[in-house]
């Protein structure tokens, strides 16, 4: 499959591995996924990062997080807001806020991926990739 938007391609796989209660996602390895993955990391939204294969073949495997009884996933959406055909872009005043800071903006900056805490507390902004709550 030949993805031209690999952010919304990961997003859709994450939102469909979550609706499905798997544990874990295969997603195609690329710098970008790499750093998005980290920043859901560090935000607490999956448990854990593992890398599988090589060369173009390289897949991140993302462990999936769960709370209760019934499983209820962590992440309840995933937004896809700056696509190839729109780019959307937001300087350090106007970074948005996701549900009054419950939920995080990805933001690519030039000083690379991060939440738009990060961008804020650095007073830089970039490129709004997609909200995530």
């Amino acid at each position: 499959m030949a993805a031209n938007d690999t952010i919304a391609d990961m997003l859709t796989r994450i939102r469909n591995a979550n609706l499905a209660r798997h544990r874990t996602v295969h997603i195609p390895s690329t710098k970008m996924t790499r750093s998005i993955a980290h920043v859901l990391r560090e935000e607490g939204f999956i448990d854990d990062i593992s890398e599988a294969g090589d060369g173009i073949k390289q897949q991140l495997i993302l462990a999936l997080k769960y709370k209760g009884k019934n499983r209820d996933p962590i992440i309840k959406n995933l937004t896809r807001v700056s696509k190839p055909g729109l780019r959307v872009y937001s300087n350090r005043k106007e970074l948005p806020r996701v549900l009054g800071g419950i939920g995080i903006a990805i933001i690519s900056t030039s000083s690379g991926i991060m939440t738009d805490r990060d961008a804020r507390r650095r007073g830089i902004g970039g490129e709004v990739l997609c909200y995530i709550w």
